[in-house]
């Protein structure tokens, strides 16, 4: 038996190839090949458009796969959500649906688009989006380069963002977010009833969520006169209790724990001031002190 997992080609591809190898999943790819290869002799991969593969999962065609929120509500997909893994093209943050127009147009909220002309890639998306805020409005299927398309094409646009820096370039502001989106990993519903594949399922999601969670974490390890031991640990915000072990130096010992990466520039002072010494972050092994 194999469990047939979709991976997503795209936007989503290489941070989904990164995350998958982090936790403990070799993936390889020819360069004209949708087949990947995986160092798991009970997983067949097959790779499709983040786009599609709600439908494909839906339908049985694959057991799971990787895709965003927003895809499944756009095919308005019936699958088993099984985790929620936030990565995205550029990062460990959700993604924007947002509705956009042209610095110079006059629409100030979605209320002023009543009659207008929208462009967007997510036509259901937008479609409930403006049933929500009871405005009709004509939504058109946009095939690319939906950004240039306003004002001269179109009134406004619905558009896919991480950090809205190609709005900007292209003179466009935001008027309001349609939806946000995280990476999703779904199930087929008669996977998720078959003993073995769902505890596959599990097993993949687990490894991943463990692998987001790393990226954010970093380990420190320092010296410590045992005098000051007391001091120190009380500026460790640790996931569980620092671990502990004597040095031969009598009156030191060592100190490791893990610590959130955006914490670390003001722990290090402080740990610093309490009396830790030779202070290490790894992976990076890199010595602050």
């Amino acid at each position: 038996m194999k469990l047939k997992l979709g991976l997503p080609k795209g936007s989503l591809q290489e941070s989904t190839f990164t995350m998958m190898e982090k936790a403990g999943y070799h993936v390889k790819l020819g360069s004209r090949s949708y087949l990947p290869s995986i160092d798991d002799d009970d997983i067949e991969a097959l790779l499709i458009r983040a786009q599609e593969m709600s439908r494909y999962v839906e339908q049985g065609v694959l057991d799971a796969g990787l895709t965003g929120r927003d895809w499944i509500l756009e095919n308005r997909s019936d699958v088993v959500e099984v985790a929620d893994l936030i990565y995205a093209k550029q990062g460990l943050r959700p993604v924007r649906w947002v509705l956009a127009v042209h610095n110079d147009s006059p629409v100030k909220t979605v209320k002023d688009l009543e009659g207008k002309r929208i462009a967007t890639e997510a036509v259901n998306l937008t479609t409930d989006y403006l049933k929500k805020h009871k405005v009709k409005a004509h939504v058109e299927f946009s095939w690319g380069a939906t950004e240039i398309k306003a004002p001269k094409l179109v009134d406004a646009i619905v558009e896919l963002t991480e950090t809205g820096s190609s709005l900007r370039a292209n003179n466009l502001r935001i008027v309001d977010v349609v939806v946000e989106s995280t990476t999703k990993l779904i199930a087929n519903k008669a996977a998720w009833k078959d003993g073995w594949k769902k505890a596959k399922i599990e097993t993949i999601a687990m490894l991943l969520a463990g692998a987001i969670a790393a990226q954010e974490k970093v380990g420190l390890k320092m010296n410590v006169k045992e005098d000051k031991l007391q001091d120190v640990l009380k500026v460790l915000p640790a996931l569980r209790n620092p671990t502990l072990s004597q040095l031969a130096q009598k009156g030191w010992c060592a100190v490791e724990t893990i610590i959130d990466e955006r914490t670390v520039r003001e722990i290090i002072p402080k740990l610093r001031q309490a009396g830790a010494e030779g202070i290490i972050e790894y992976p990076l092994n890199k010595v602050i002190y």
